[in-house]
């Protein structure tokens, strides 16, 4: 049994997503930018895919515009707070944190929780400020009411960021009510393929271009639309905003189980909030007892694939555990679940850490 539970590193491809893609790698394979059937077929159906995602955000289709990934959608972003006060939190991801010029961190509580009080005070100055902060943190699973910072930002004059990566596709997002001025999303998180994502730039905000050459995406985003993952992102958005409430209760379900049965272990801690309901409800981080055994790698051994902190980062030591002050005597292992996994694949995995805890213990 080879069981994955790495979802927020990358997650499977729907097998309906691969299917819906298929046909514009071998058939419709045209350029969107060409003047011919096969470039107007391409068009058209980069066309539609917005219409699908901008109607399930309640949003514009002039709004979406297709990029690359998650990190080159947060980078464009970013690129509109040049001139401005910048105002983030030390949580955020490396695309976003290594693409700002000395920004002001809000304070986090050791559960990664800001204080909206804190951004309030600090944007009744009046100083043209940007701020971005994420939706949920891909490592511990805190969860920021984006809705509340959006309506705050806006009543003070300041534009509005936030890295939702991590939950486009896992709860639904109506961008009437979340008062952001951009949003970012990649395909992969959500059983779509890599390579692919979108940024939300609501009407009226200005958007700075990232890449330059050709006339594509409204000249906003220069170079060759990837038309197959496009249709891919689409389809799995499709899907994901069609079932997001079943995936969700079997996902928690999962979660849930494994958390009951890890709370039996002395010595085990959990972060943040990533054991209770109000967190990001696909992660789960969990503090072991250190021992000087890998225990990433012998997970990896007992063919079980999860990650200590965040994939992204592999080897380095976690911000994000640094800034919450995560008692780093203690092995972090974050379990990130997706709708293909399984109560069995839950119940094996407890079977081989609780041996590997039994050889800590002894």
């Amino acid at each position: 049994m080879k069981i994955y539970l790495d979802n927020a590193a990358t997650t499977q491809l729907d097998p309906e997503v691969f299917s819906a893609m298929t046909p514009y790698l071998l058939e419709h394979y045209g350029n969107a930018s060409s003047h011919h059937a096969h470039g107007r077929a391409a068009k058209q159906a980069i066309e539609q895919a917005r219409n699908t995602i901008a109607s399930l955000i309640n949003a514009d289709p002039s709004e979406i515009i297709f990029t690359g990934g998650g990190t080159e959608a947060d980078n464009t972003a970013l690129l509109s707070a040049k001139g401005r006060r910048v105002i983030t939190t030390p949580l955020e991801h490396h695309a976003v944190l290594h693409a700002l010029n000395k920004p002001h961190y809000l304070s986090v509580n050791n559960k990664g929780e800001i204080d909206l009080a804190e951004l309030e005070l600090l944007l009744s100055d009046g100083v043209p400020t940007f701020v971005s902060i994420m939706h949920a943190n891909n490592e511990i699973g805190v969860v920021n009411d984006i809705e509340a910072i959006g309506k705050l930002c806006e009543s003070c004059g300041a534009i509005f960021h936030s890295d939702t990566v991590q939950t486009i596709g896992h709860y639904r997002h109506d961008l009437q009510k979340l008062r952001a001025n951009y949003i970012t999303c990649s395909a992969h998180k959500f059983h779509g393929p890599k390579g692919v994502g979108f940024l939300y730039c609501r009407k009226g905000t200005n958007l700075s271009q990232l890449l330059h050459g050709g006339s594509q995406e409204r000249k906003l985003r220069a170079g060759t639309e990837n038309i197959a993952g496009i249709i891919g992102l689409a389809k799995a958005f499709e899907i994901a905003c069609r079932d997001v409430e079943e995936h969700k209760r079997h996902i928690q379900g999962l979660k849930s189980r494994l958390v009951a049965k890890l709370e039996v272990l002395p010595g085990i801690t959990f972060n943040s909030t990533s054991a209770t309901e109000d967190s990001l409800y696909t992660v789960l981080s969990v503090n072991f007892p250190s021992s000087g055994i890998d225990l990433l790698a012998l997970l990896d051994q007992n063919n079980i694939s999860v990650s200590g902190g965040s994939a992204c980062s592999t080897g380095s030591a976690s911000h994000v555990l640094q800034a919450i002050k995560s008692d780093r005597s203690k092995d972090t292992i974050r379990f990130s679940f997706s709708k293909f996994n399984t109560l069995q694949e839950i119940d094996y995995t407890y079977e081989i850490l609780a041996g590997i805890y039994n050889i800590i213990a002894a």
